[in-house]
């Protein structure tokens, strides 16, 4: 008799996540500072109208913290591991922004919000886009999702009442000479020609 077989799963991903990285251009002890202070970290022609933008989201209940970069990083998700950074030491939401791309976080608003008000934020300037950010996580588009499956429920309903009126409105000698002829072309009901 032979010993019981035990089968070893592994799991299919045995690495650990990647390393959260900040830009290299990047003095991550200023942006830290810069945020603590005012809820900006950006160039100092930028700082006014980003810091209005950031009190008007803390108003609407947003604890918005935005940082602009003067250039693009190696990689687009470089952004958002930076905004990773600064909203896990800092806490709510975080915007970094870079002359192209645009990188998010928040400890309170879903990845799924916070990617759809970065599609549809970008503006002339940091605080324009900055401004339609905050006011996009708040206020999304229209659900299109769910218009769709109403409108393709509407057609059916329409094609089920069209369907339904047309049989209606078919004379009955129609419906009853296409079933006799039916039924003489198989033999009648009980067998074949």
């Amino acid at each position: 008799m032979s010993a019981p077989t035990h089968l070893v799963f592994t799991p299919l991903q045995s690495s650990p996540p990647q390393h959260v990285e900040v830009p290299s251009n990047v003095d991550l002890d200023d942006v830290l500072a810069d945020v603590t202070q005012s809820g900006v970290s950006a160039p100092v022609g930028d700082v006014a109208a980003l810091t209005a933008v950031v009190a008007d989201a803390r108003e609407r209940g947003i604890d918005l913290s935005v940082v602009v970069l003067d250039e693009n990083p190696g990689r687009d998700t470089d952004l958002r591991d930076l905004a990773t950074t600064v909203g896990e030491t800092e806490g709510g939401t975080v915007l970094v922004l870079s002359p192209n791309w645009m990188g998010s976080y928040s400890d309170s608003i879903s990845r799924v919000q916070l990617e759809t008000a970065q599609d549809s934020a970008f503006g002339d300037s940091a605080a324009s886009t900055a401004d339609r950010f905050s006011h996009e996580i708040v206020e999304p588009g229209p659900p299109w999702a769910l218009y769709t499956v109403l409108l393709v429920a509407i057609v059916a309903i329409i094609a089920a009442v069209t369907f339904v009126a047309k049989w209606r409105r078919e004379p009955e000698t129609e419906q009853t000479g296409r079933v006799e002829s039916s039924v003489q072309r198989t033999g009648g009901p009980g067998g074949s020609a």
